[in-house]
């Protein structure tokens, strides 16, 4: 990262910035997934998350999902709403707070995140192919790593 010295003060120089560059990439990526996603069942990334979270998870809270996933509450319910709307997954509610409900993939969940499955697969790829095959396994796993990291205080 270059850093100038304008006087007392460093100068930040955006283009040799990391998080600058991580945050330009993550919306590159997801501008680019989110036409697939929208493309095949008009759905945007956080209701694709949610549908492929509980495809893996099976029964979770919207509560769950936000704190074991990393999505801000407001986009875990505004997906699982759109979902229970699309009738690709069903609350249950809980018996001991009525305010929860248990949430779980329909038949049309099921066959959503299997129709989705390829092309994310094969996105992926594409997006993979993009970096050096030497640098693509020191890629990934900085990416994780930093992803794994809790956050600096």
């Amino acid at each position: 990262m270059t850093v100038g010295n304008a006087g007392s003060a460093p100068v930040l120089i955006l283009d040799d910035y990391l998080p600058y560059h991580l945050c330009v990439c993550a919306s590159r990526v997801a501008q680019e997934f989110e036409q697939l996603c929208l493309q095949k069942y008009a759905i945007g990334i956080p209701e694709w998350r949610v549908l492929m979270i509980l495809r893996e998870s099976g029964t979770l809270t919207a509560k769950q999902i936000a704190q074991r996933y990393r999505m801000h509450k407001t986009k875990v319910s505004r997906a699982v709403s759109l979902l229970e709307e699309r009738k690709m997954l069903k609350g249950r509610v809980n018996p001991m707070d009525r305010r929860e409900a248990f949430l779980s993939l329909t038949v049309h969940g099921r066959e959503a995140c299997d129709a989705l499955a390829r092309p994310a697969i094969d996105f992926a790829h594409r997006l993979a192919e993009r970096i050096d095959p030497a640098d693509r396994d020191v890629v990934a796993r900085a990416i994780k790593k930093l992803v794994e990291q809790p956050p600096a205080a």
